[in-house]
């Protein structure tokens, strides 16, 4: 299928979620690799991904953000995805999540500079918000390298656990 980036990096494409993912989204979200710390079962059902990725498609219909796609750009292949969802006025909450055969190789990094810098530059965001399973070290790595700034520990109830949160400002928004 040819894909529409409407961003890039050096080495990922972003695209949008439609109706025809359900084979990328059962390869992201089917794989308990990737769900075991973003549900607290670790797996999700048929179910439940079908539902994310209407939940996806939805918020990017109504709010014009999603946790978008990723295609690395040299050879098209689905590398998971990154992106926002509505978290307040102006405010959006951060994810990603990557196959596992990817981890490691810069590509969660990339991704969320590039959102970030969509996010403040072409959102006018004012802040943004984000948060890992306490199990997930990688993540609190990268959030920490981000810039991110912790802010506590937050319920997060699909997983019944308390989740490190962070936040990150939008400087120019100060002016």
């Amino acid at each position: 299928m040819d894909r529409t980036f409407f961003l890039k990096t050096n080495r990922i494409g972003f695209s949008k979620w439609s109706s025809e993912d359900m084979t990328l989204a059962q390869l992201l979200w089917g794989n308990p690799q990737v769900t075991k710390y973003i549900c607290a079962s670790g797996k999700f059902t048929e179910n439940d991904i079908a539902h994310r990725l209407d939940t996806e498609i939805f918020n990017e219909t109504k709010y014009h953000v999603q946790y978008w796609p990723l295609f690395e750009l040299a050879t098209d292949d689905f590398i998971g995805c990154c992106g926002l969802r509505p978290h307040g006025e102006k405010e959006y909450e951060m994810g990603f999540h990557l196959r596992p055969t990817l981890w490691g190789q810069g590509y969660a990094q990339e991704a969320a500079i590039a959102v970030i810098n969509y996010a403040f530059t072409t959102l006018k965001a004012k802040k943004l918000f984000a948060g890992h399973n306490p199990n997930n070290v990688k993540s609190q790595k990268l959030l920490n390298k981000l810039g991110f700034v912790y802010i506590g520990d937050i319920f997060f109830e699909p997983t019944g656990l308390f989740h490190p949160s962070y936040e990150i400002e939008n400087l120019s928004s100060h002016t």
